[in-house]
């Protein structure tokens, strides 16, 4: 059931001076008083979205176009991590709303990547999951992503290997173990992600990971685990018994 009617979907104009109607300038207000004494886990996903479009669209009453925006998506996360040309498609949805969108994904993401990188990967286990949920599990096609780690297991670099379509992402063994030798790694956790929500591996996800694991030891490498990322859990290939 939509969140709103649609004949809701409109926004007031400005005023002849170009000044804010005051009662939208007195809301805005509000929120980011709120946000700023109280943080972001008491305010719902409409007035996070908000906070977000008040600089893209700094004229217009925005709580019709942040409630659009979740209905059409679903949740805060994945209007964050929406494609560009769906966005596009959204009544409202400018260059400069979903440039605001993009700048606060990518800031979430950069700061988990900071919590992980050149750190001891194996005792930053929370902060690696973390990271793999932020980057993955919104996402609405596959992702195949390697973490590469030195003999200390310290991240030394994370890498997308491949995209694919909504079940399936081509992965080539060979490459991967190539690009740990390319980076003088001496181990890699794999991490991919479901987009239907579900990180239950397919055969042909458990086959894919025997088939590196083969590939790694016969070069030396250690592969620590392979993570696969649903909306809400991720499932592991070493606590499940299948490394």
């Amino acid at each position: 059931m939509p969140l709103f009617d649609c004949d809701e979907v409109r926004v007031a104009e400005a005023l002849p001076s170009g000044k804010l109607p005051s009662y939208i300038g007195e809301h805005r207000r509000r929120l980011r008083e709120r946000f700023l004494s109280g943080g972001a886990a008491a305010m719902p996903d409409y007035e996070m979205l908000e906070l977000v479009l008040f600089r893209a669209i700094p004229r217009q009453d925005v709580k019709p176009l942040a409630r659009l925006l979740l209905d059409v998506f679903g949740d805060f996360n994945r209007v964050l991590s929406a494609p560009v040309a769906r966005l596009g498609e959204v009544k409202g949805v400018g260059d400069a709303v979903i440039t605001e969108l993009k700048i606060v994904e990518a800031a979430a993401q950069r700061l988990a990547r900071s919590r992980i990188l050149q750190r001891h990967v194996i005792s930053s286990w929370d902060a690696v999951l973390d990271y793999c949920h932020t980057t993955m599990a919104h996402r609405d096609t596959e992702q195949f992503r390697v973490l590469y780690l030195d003999r200390k297991n310290v991240l030394v670099a994370d890498e997308a290997q491949a995209q694919g379509t909504v079940d399936h992402v081509p992965v080539y063994p060979r490459e991967v173990v190539k690009r740990a030798l390319e980076l003088n790694a001496s181990a890699l956790i794999l991490v991919h992600n479901h987009p239907s929500g579900d990180p239950t591996p397919s055969e042909a996800d458990i086959q894919m990971t025997q088939q590196i694991k083969i590939a790694s030891e016969a070069l030396g490498l250690t592969l620590h685990d392979h993570l696969v990322i649903g909306r809400s859990r991720e499932l592991s290939f070493r606590s499940e018994g299948l490394l």
